[in-house]
């Protein structure tokens, strides 16, 4: 069996930054692996742990700085990775849904996985949309919003546990194979281990370019693009009470006072 992971780097920003052009400036970033992915990380790796025959796959769309990242996963058990990037990717602005589907079908094609991970959104851009729309593109069924998994792979089956709005649990059988895009808290993403991280250091990055994957750029063509990117202005600013429990308790007295409040 192969699961197949899609991972990405996604930037953190420091809390004074500016801004060049319509993005941040690279002196202010750092990077990091998105958070839900983290997640769909650790869930293939304990399917794998739970079935020597389980093969894990990551794959993500990134230049090679991206590989960082790639290797922490690596390093908390995923056999081996792919990393998809070229020219025509380094000159587009912004990968909308559609792009992604149709490089990471590609993947697929080529990888032929029984079940592929993702997380439900990304920190940067949080479409939330690529899992399903993968998943529409491929043909396979699909899950949003797990929270929790059992997997019969002799079965073929993925019995998971869906976050619907209003705080409702839905409870449903995937036929495999499946898309299945992770929450975050279905659980608990371990550390690299020190042996995980040698390890990782020998571990397969293959790298892609659209033609590897029988794409050209037209794949990645948008008409989604970025126009503007500003800091919204702050209607009032807050107010921070320092000092013992008694005297942030005048302090914001004396506030609620000039406000007109009352206790009466």
């Amino acid at each position: 069996m192969k699961v197949l992971v899609t991972v990405k780097e996604v930037a953190e920003v420091e809390e004074d930054f500016e801004i060049e052009g319509v993005g941040i400036s690279e002196r202010y970033l750092e990077y990091d692996l998105n958070e839900w992915d983290d997640y769909a990380v650790e869930e293939a790796v304990q399917i794998a742990e739970a079935d020597e025959d389980v093969e894990v796959v990551s794959v993500t769309i990134g230049p090679e700085r991206s590989e960082e990242t790639v290797r922490m996963a690596l390093a908390k058990g995923v056999d081996r990775a792919i990393r998809v990037w070229d020219d025509a990717l380094e000159a587009t602005d912004l990968l909308d849904v559609s792009a992604k589907t149709r490089i990471l079908a590609a993947v697929v094609e080529e990888e032929r996985p029984d079940l592929v991970l993702t997380g439900v959104q990304a920190g940067d851009d949080s479409f939330g949309a690529t899992g399903v729309s993968l998943a529409d593109a491929i043909g396979f069924e699909w899950a949003a919003v797990v929270n929790a998994l059992d997997l019969d792979s002799e079965g073929g089956v993925a019995s998971v546990h869906r976050e619907l709005e209003g705080g409702v649990d839905e409870v449903t059988d995937v036929d495999l194979p499946a898309v299945l895009t992770i929450q975050t808290g279905i659980n608990e993403p371990r550390y690299a281990s020190l042996r995980g991280i040698r390890q990782a250091q020998r571990k397969e990055i293959a790298g892609k370019s659209l033609v590897d994957l029988g794409l050209d750029a037209e794949a990645v063509e948008t008409d989604v693009a970025l126009t503007d990117m500003y800091e919204p202005e702050s209607e009032s600013d807050a107010t921070i009470f320092e000092g013992s429990a008694e005297e942030t308790a005048t302090q914001l007295a004396e506030v609620l006072r000039e406000k007109g409040v009352s206790a009466e």
